[in-house]
């Protein structure tokens, strides 16, 4: 079995992985330009943060809301009434 692998590879037969100068990248990555920043993706970075944070407060406060109205309905002892 030892002999047939190195026949196969003495001959060529096992494709070898292939070189770094004959690959290309799927992503092509420039140099970022600081002096001019695109201000669309900066506006929809900060914006989608904003509404974010906005959904956020406004869901806790509904749990707030909602966690001191079963509070309020769920004490009912014979000593407060």
């Amino acid at each position: 079995m030892a002999a047939g692998l190195r026949a196969v590879r003495r001959w060529g037969l096992v494709a070898a992985p292939p070189s770094l100068a004959f690959t290309r990248s799927a992503f092509v990555v420039k140099k970022a330009n600081n002096a001019q920043p695109n201000w669309l993706r900066v506006g929809l970075a900060f914006g989608t943060s904003a509404a974010l944070w906005a959904l956020l407060i406004k869901q806790h406060n509904e749990d707030v809301t909602e966690y001191e109205r079963r509070k309020a309905r769920a004490h009912k002892c014979k000593q407060c009434s």
